[in-house]
């Protein structure tokens, strides 16, 4: 992180929670901002820019978590890390198709959520390099370096896990990838979610970069990009 000291912001309800993971993440070497709902929690992103949210998803009043990552993601691009108690297959998947970056069950280990966060946040800053790559996918670019995707010359704003997986097929073209290879390269082989993340944010590439983006499903093995 260098000489820079990386901001999160926490929106949770939970005092105890909340400052269980202020401590741990103060620890890991972060500045935390906390919130305690949904409306303070938007506040909070928009006045200190953070690195990274960590967001519980049953906050109280009228805004809960799956809310407000709808108003994040209408302006930015911010990794988002869900909290949930909640086991449903479905509010998993709608957190991701809504552009959630990670998802984490309640109880968690608070090491495991700075663990987490830090491997978000070093995928997403990159390797570092002279001069990193512009992907030429005909009417779409991806700029490795800038994090930035244009199609038509136009900016298609993407969540990081978005950008990471067009990426790192885009550096793959022509090879055919499973989803636990996907799952390995760009959630970390820490991930221990549903191989259908990946269909999810499959879905959301595909419809954000319509069918200019030559990505092709292999059955029963995964995706191929051109």
């Amino acid at each position: 992180m260098g000489n820079t000291v990386e901001s999160i912001v926490v929106v949770e309800d939970d005092n105890d929670i909340a400052d269980l993971l202020d401590m741990y993440l103060r620890q890991g070497g972060f500045k935390v901002v906390l919130a305690p709902d949904g409306e303070s929690g938007l506040a909070a992103v928009q006045r200190h820019d953070p690195a990274m949210v960590v967001l519980d998803v049953g906050l109280p009043g009228g805004m809960d978590g799956f809310d407000v990552l709808r108003e994040i993601r209408r302006s930015g691009s911010v990794p988002v890390m869900m909290l949930t108690a909640r086991e449903d297959e479905i509010d998993r998947i709608l957190g991701l198709e809504l552009g959630a970056d990670d998802y984490v069950l309640k109880p968690f280990s608070p090491r495991e959520v700075v663990a987490r966060v830090k491997a978000i946040l070093r995928r997403v800053a990159g390797p570092a390099e002279e001069s990193p790559p512009v992907i030429d996918l005909g009417p779409i670019a991806v700029d490795v370096g800038r994090r930035e995707v244009t199609h038509h010359g136009e900016v298609v704003h993407l969540t990081a896990r978005e950008f990471d997986l067009l990426a790192h097929l885009a550096q793959n073209q022509g090879l055919a990838l499973s989803r636990q290879q996907l799952l390995t390269a760009v959630w970390g082989p820490e991930w221990y979610g549903d191989e259908r993340t990946v269909d999810v944010h499959v879905r959301q590439l595909r419809r954000k970069l319509g069918e200019d983006l030559d990505l092709a499903t292999v059955w029963r093995v995964g995706y191929r990009l051109g």
